[in-house]
């Protein structure tokens, strides 16, 4: 196969990809239902809030994988987060049963043909690479039979607070100026704080969890975090680009933390749709940018148990 063959051809796969995963995305919105935002707790999901991991290495998924996996777990009923594949399951002593159907997820990699190879070694430079999406299936542990108990067990998610101590360890330790008070929420990226109203002024404290997270995660964009591009105004094409990755990166924290926030994010929607109609890659870049954001934010976790103070008092003069 010449490179120019290989590039063609890869290049038909990830469009084809693309495009399939972006369909899925759109009708899911046009439906009225965001994608990361799932009904967890309620007589819907059976599953609870986490997010998705593999049974065998414990890792987990990112990107537009959780997308996929959630809206499997939602829409075939599974009772929990871990997914295996199929050599997975026989490796470790189980077996996926008779006739279930796997949940196909992707791998970004690149890779160089062998022609361009020989070439950079003839040559005396660099080789060329080749993007590329692998699809490879996975199936939920539920989809299983005959593997170890640890491995079907779920965690039940921790009970719920006003403001629950992980998440406020977790604010505390990312070194944001994070200020509590005001009516509305908002990152300023010129000063670089976070301003939060307080749990108070919620109709269920739990959904300021989301709130808060969603403007973290656009502060991890900030130049001295993760230097993504905030300059969009309100309505532009890259405000709702950034919106879409603030919004997954706060369900993906929450996620993690076991929070389970009953606010739904919609008012974008309109907005969502035409940068996703426009670019069939564009959700694909936002939740990989998502899941960084989300990691980034994580990466400061300390032992939830501990309860570190968010100065209110202080909060509430910054906002005065």
């Amino acid at each position: 196969m010449t490179r120019n063959t290989a590039r063609a051809r890869a290049g038909q796969d990830r469009s084809s990809l693309y495009e399939e995963i972006t369909g899925k995305i759109i009708a899911e919105l046009e439906a009225g239902r965001v994608p990361w935002v799932q009904p967890w707790g309620t007589a819907a999901a059976k599953a609870p809030l986490a997010m998705p991991k593999n049974a065998t290495t414990r890792r987990g998924y990112s990107g537009i994988n959780v997308l996929i996996l959630w809206g499997a777990v939602i829409e075939r009923g599974f009772s929990g987060q871990s997914w295996l594949t199929f050599r997975q399951a026989l490796g470790l002593g189980g077996n996926v049963r008779k006739g279930e159907h796997g949940t196909t997820v992707v791998y970004a990699d690149r890779f160089t043909p062998e022609d361009e190879r020989r070439r950079a070694e003839r040559d005396g430079d660099e080789p060329g690479t080749i993007p590329f999406l692998k699809r490879f299936t996975v199936f939920n542990t539920d989809q299983c039979e005959g593997l170890p108990e640890d491995i079907t067990t779920t965690v039940p998610p921790p009970p719920e607070g006003l403001i629950l101590p992980q998440a406020e360890a977790l604010i505390a330790a990312t070194g944001v100026d994070f200020r509590i008070g005001g009516a509305r929420a908002f990152y300023n990226s010129t000063h670089d704080f976070v301003q939060v109203p307080p749990p108070q002024a919620y109709f269920d404290p739990i959904n300021w969890h989301r709130t808060a997270f969603h403007e973290l995660g656009h502060a991890s964009g900030h130049s001295s975090r993760l230097g993504r591009d905030l300059s969009g105004s309100f309505g532009s094409k890259n405000y709702a680009r950034e919106e879409l990755v603030a919004e997954m990166a706060g369900a993906f924290v929450c996620a993690s933390l076991g929070i389970e926030p009953t606010v739904r994010h919609a008012d974008y929607i309109g907005s969502w749709l035409e940068v996703l109609r426009e670019d069939d890659r564009a959700i694909v870049r936002a939740a990989s940018a998502a899941s960084k954001a989300a990691d980034y934010l994580l990466s400061f976790q300390i032992d939830p148990t501990q309860s570190i103070a968010i100065d209110l008092a202080a909060s509430e003069r910054h906002a005065a």
